[in-house]
């Protein structure tokens, strides 16, 4: 029987932060942001084991999170890359030695910690029918295009535009595949930024998964306001009448 797999990538140096500290370690309401992301998988019940690629130097660091955070699912902490990428491929290929080509993996941000249960289960139903999923959320805002200086050039309708975001998911096999098809000749991935994008650099087709706009990435002091605004929040959501698959995980403790 085939196994779900959760890759979060954890590598990054939190420059935009301004904090010093990698910003999946930074801590909101006593809890390191990263613990939050892993406790949304560690909870889904059909989630069935984590690999995080982490931070060189901050391999212990995240250890000890998991060691103290009870996070039994994680089956291993592995050194992460110069990109997301490169930690993504990292963390790909401990779960090629120990999983099947045929399980499915969920690859996610370890600074996005607001996942929901039901576009985790999307994300996996969606593999399971087309072979692959890319959650993204509808754009609320106008598109607009311009050259770079103070000159608008154009407005776009924006009913098809959306803002990729996380998990984006595939069946181990194909996700590597597409890695070491790309790496032959790109090995540090210029041009790609994400795994959406490594698989239509390839002329594969994606699957859309819908999220949300609260399963937010915390990469500016800006989000962190934002998230620090979604716990705040947790014991109280019921009022506001939101609907179930847009309460953030963390929001139903």
């Amino acid at each position: 029987m085939s196994k779900n797999i959760a890759v979060i990538f954890a590598g990054g140096s939190g420059a935009r932060m301004g904090t010093g500290i990698p910003k999946q370690f930074i801590k909101v309401d006593g809890t390191p942001i990263i613990q939050y992301t892993l406790e949304n998988f560690e909870d889904h019940s059909e989630i069935d084991e984590i690999y995080i690629s982490c931070k060189a130097g901050y391999l212990e660091s995240l250890r000890e999170i998991v060691r103290k955070g009870m996070l039994r699912k994680v089956a291993q902490v592995v050194v992460g890359g110069d990109t997301a990428l490169e930690s993504t491929y990292n963390a790909l290929q401990a779960v090629r030695e120990n999983c099947s080509p045929e399980d499915i993996v969920l690859i996610h941000d370890g600074v996005r910690p607001c996942i929901t249960d039901e576009i985790i289960s999307e994300n996996i139903t969606s593999v399971k029918v087309h072979g692959s999923a890319v959650t993204a959320a509808a754009m609320f805002e106008t598109p607009i295009i311009s050259n770079g200086e103070n000159v608008i050039e154009g407005v776009v309708p924006r009913d098809r535009f959306f803002t990729a975001q996380a998990p984006q998911s595939f069946y181990l096999h194909d996700i590597l595949e597409a890695h070491e098809q790309v790496r032959a000749t790109n090995p540090a991935y210029e041009g790609i930024v994400d795994s959406c994008t490594l698989m239509q650099s390839l002329g594969r087709q994606v699957a859309l998964v819908r999220g949300n706009r609260g399963n937010i990435k915390v990469t500016t002091p800006e989000d962190l306001y934002i998230f620090q605004g979604l716990l705040q929040y947790r014991e109280a959501w019921q009022a506001f009448g939101v609907a179930e698959r847009e309460i953030p995980h963390i929001l139903k403790k």
